[in-house]
């Protein structure tokens, strides 16, 4: 049984889950969200019949605060932390991470991030690609490397079920699925080729961190795939103009804002999306983007 918990992440409903499996063996978690919710995912694991130290294996799709800021909190109960081989060092030692965050949220970085204290080697896990880890005697979980939205990301499989992190795009009650595209590590061919292997999964469903199931998976991903597309072929000649972010970020916010309103999302559910994956995030990660294909063109 695969439990959806909402983390009510910034105060908004549908922006981020955390995902509680249930095997014969206690129950597993696929992501943990921000330390800053914490109380809301304890709160859910109490409510599906559980505790935070019933769990004893976390899985992270990737290292970023929305997604693994509270891993700790679970290493600290004794649970084993699976991750990406690239994830690791900086679970153990989150400061290059957490400062990273602190210059971009300043002041508001407690109140949306919560703390990230470091998870000593020996709770966690490196998972390669393709491997699989046993849940109980009969239930596996294969975690496939796909990289694109971050090096260090995963893809979860359980089954006939994907927990596809923020590589499988961000799709709020029934909108437009929207890629995530923050720096440092948007590859738009990794990506491709993540939503590649993705379909040739067969899932019959998959699990989205921003945000809950997904039943029609073929649809989702060409999609997701033509608006990365799109998306990225809009930010091209801004980099080619040497358009700074500030420049660009007031007409890409307006840009992604009409394509949410012409799909009909109201104003709340345009919040939740900006609470969920920020637009203004993904100029910097775009025009880097270009910067090193092109230099690498050159």
């Amino acid at each position: 049984m695969i439990n959806i918990i909402d983390l009510h992440f910034q105060d908004q409903l549908h922006a981020t889950a955390a995902f509680l499996v249930s095997t014969s063996e206690g129950p597993v978690l696929i992501e943990t969200g921000p330390d800053a919710t914490w109380p809301q995912l304890s709160k859910g694991i109490h409510e599906a019949g559980f505790t935070p130290e019933m769990i004893r294996k976390v899985f992270l799709t990737h290292i970023h605060l929305d997604h693994a800021g509270a891993a700790w909190r679970f290493a600290e109960l004794g649970a084993k932390i699976y991750v990406h081989p690239f994830g690791e060092r900086h679970l153990a030692s989150p400061e290059k991470l957490m400062n990273s965050a602190r210059r971009i949220y300043g002041d508001d970085m407690d109140q949306m991030w919560g703390k990230m204290l470091p998870i000593s080697p020996a709770q966690l896990a490196i998972v390669n690609h393709g491997e699989q880890v046993m849940l109980d005697a009969t239930t596996t979980l294969t975690a496939w490397h796909t990289p694109g939205h971050a090096v260090h990301h995963i893809a979860w499989q359980l089954g006939e079920n994907v927990f596809t992190g923020d590589v499988g795009g961000v799709k709020i009650e029934g909108g437009l699925v929207v890629p995530p595209c923050p720096p440092p590590d948007i590859q738009l061919e990794d990506w491709l080729a993540s939503l590649r292997l993705l379909r040739g999964l067969d899932a019959k469903r998959f699990y989205l961190t921003h945000f809950g199931a997904i039943e029609d998976t073929a649809a989702h991903l060409t999609q997701l795939e033509q608006r990365l597309i799109n998306w990225a072929e809009w930010m091209r000649p801004y980099y080619e103009s040497e358009s700074s972010v500030a420049d660009v970020t007031p007409a890409f916010q307006e840009m992604v804002k009409e394509e949410l309103m012409a799909a009909g999302i109201p104003a709340d559910g345009i919040a939740r999306y900006e609470t969920a994956n920020p637009s203004w995030m993904s100029v910097a990660g775009l025009l880097r983007y270009w910067q090193k294909k092109l230099e690498d063109m050159a």
